[in-house]
């Protein structure tokens, strides 16, 4: 109840609008489109289909998508990976282990705030959890086939395949059969990802490559190990100390389980090393095995559990930022309040959407692209028609903290703030979110 009740604060934050994260606008309109006359085919492969088929029957009374609805959905996943997290733990080192993994996974302040989101994060974390704990009991079928949803919900989750390997190397006729249902289980979820593997390839290769290079807001932090640890610590405080020598015990011991648990965490967390793109929830499938190996130290198990009120209180603490209105419903109702109906606006992303205008989108400024936006130009915008631009500190704030990778964006905020007329501005005063400004061109 206490893990339901941290994560249903802040689930209709934002409504009607997807604020908490913008894969949102990516998966739960192509859910409602499925039974509202799109069919099962979602044409977008940058994720897998299965979420987006497990929201869509939900969306089915909805005039339009629900992401309240969808992230409703989600929190109930995270709580089956909560207790997902109790099976692998007790499966693998015993009762307590199992309660040491389920209170790490409750409490994570990552997982607690992904918890409320309609992405594939947490079901990913779910099909991991599931999957390591059916090896470590020996059922290397039904492991296969949990880790072919996992990888259905999001493509990381073939790295399940080195713990299956792992579990069943002596028994390479159950190795064989849990490999063909894993292959089986991604088919059938994501069938048009078969039929359009011409596109669809390229399409989940280029999110890999864009992960790989790097994103806005990632320019100057420490290289990959170093800033997913960081993001560990954030998330667990004190207790990612317990975890580690739990990763230290189980390399000296190597148990079966700790050989099952060991190989995902060495083979995901080498993935990780991989990445330019450091975003906190790709450390979610590492909290169930890092939560079992932290809790097979049966006499550390109250120290661990002590230390984890620590990142119970930073998860409330950001429970009730999402109390507060978000600054961008602030900036949406101005915009309808203020300016015509009709009128040609520029809008940077992160932003909601605005009906009843002309919208010009701006892109989001890559470190990969070699070609900045043309639009992100005063100019050129004003000769299109646009009469009003509306900028957020979501991307400004990061284009400007590195302008060397970004002048012309840089250039384009520096001409806002200074060739143009500011006619509204929200920021972070008793509200939650960026700050947002209209500018007049």
């Amino acid at each position: 109840m206490g893990a339901a009740a941290l994560r249903i604060v802040g689930i209709a934050y934002g409504r009607p609008f997807a604020l908490l994260s913008p894969d949102e606008k990516s998966i739960v309109p192509r859910a409602w489109h499925m039974v509202h006359g799109g069919g099962l085919d979602p044409h977008w492969f940058d994720y897998p289909s299965l979420l987006m088929y497990l929201l869509a029957p939900f969306q089915v009374f909805a005039g339009s998508p629900s992401y309240v609805t969808a992230r409703a959905i989600v929190l109930v996943l995270a709580l089956c990976a909560i207790a997902a997290s109790w099976w692998l733990g007790s499966r693998a080192y015993g009762g307590l282990a199992g309660a040491v993994a389920a209170v790490l996974v409750a409490v994570e302040t990552t997982s607690v705030a992904y918890s409320r989101m309609a992405v594939t994060d947490i079901p990913l974390m779910l099909g991991v959890a599931a999957t390591l704990a059916l090896l470590v009991t020996g059922r290397i079928e039904l492991a296969g086939l949990a880790a072919g949803l996992a990888t259905s919900v999001k493509y990381p989750g073939v790295l399940l395949l080195a713990p299956l390997i792992v579990a069943s190397f002596r028994q390479p006729r159950r190795l064989v059969v849990g490999l063909l249902l894993s292959a089986a289980a991604f088919c059938a979820t994501s069938p048009f990802f078969i039929v359009h593997l011409g596109t669809a390839v390229p399409r989940a290769y280029r999110v890999q490559r864009l992960a790989n290079e790097g994103w806005l807001g990632f320019e100057h932090d420490h290289v990959a190990p170093i800033a997913f640890t960081i993001r560990l610590w954030h998330g667990l405080g004190p207790a990612l100390i317990i975890c580690v020598a739990g990763v230290i015990v189980a390399i000296v011991r190597r148990e079966r389980a700790d050989l099952i648990l060991l190989s995902f965490v060495a083979v995901y967390a080498i993935d990780l090393c991989t990445l330019g793109s450091h975003f906190d929830r790709y450390i979610l499938p590492l909290l169930p095995p890092l939560g079992a190996l932290a809790g097979r130290m049966r006499s550390l198990a109250p120290v661990t559990l002590l230390l984890l009120v620590v990142p119970l209180t930073w998860s409330i603490r950001d429970d009730r930022r999402l109390t507060k209105t978000d600054t961008r419903v602030v900036a949406h109702s101005w915009v309808e309040q203020h300016l015509p109906h009709g009128t040609k606006i520029a809008v940077d992303p992160s932003l909601t959407p605005f009906s009843g205008f002309r919208v010009v989108n701006l892109r989001l400024p890559l470190p990969s692209e070699s070609h900045a936006d043309p639009n992100r130009n005063i100019m050129t915008l004003r000769d299109h028609g646009v009469r009003y631009v509306i900028a957020t500190g979501a991307i400004a704030d990061r284009v400007l903290a590195a302008k060397s990778d970004y002048p012309k964006e840089t250039e384009f905020y520096d001409d806002l703030s200074t060739l143009t007329k500011r006619v509204f501005h929200v920021q972070e005063d008793g509200l939650n979110g960026p700050w947002v400004a209209v500018y007049e061109l």
